[in-house]
């Protein structure tokens, strides 16, 4: 393949080096016009879970917060 960009659907492909299922190694990835890699379904479904579980952490920090100024945070 001579070209990295495909322009009908706004797409490239690009060098990739990290794991995929359990394998280190350089991968041939999808990407977008910056190159910044489009994640997998899986890699994908793992950020939205670590940012779930942040926003958790941050809520119950801040109903702690609220509890020692004597406010009880509405559930």
């Amino acid at each position: 393949m001579s070209e990295q960009w495909l322009t009908e659907v706004e797409l490239g492909l690009c060098l990739w080096e990290g794991a995929y299922e359990g394998k280190r190694d350089v991968w041939l990835r999808w990407c977008d016009a910056e190159g910044n890699v489009i994640p997998t379904g899986a890699e994908r479904a793992e950020q939205e879970r670590e940012a779930k579980e942040t926003a958790l952490q941050r809520a119950e920090r801040l109903a702690a917060q609220l509890r020692a100024l004597g406010i009880e945070p509405e559930v």
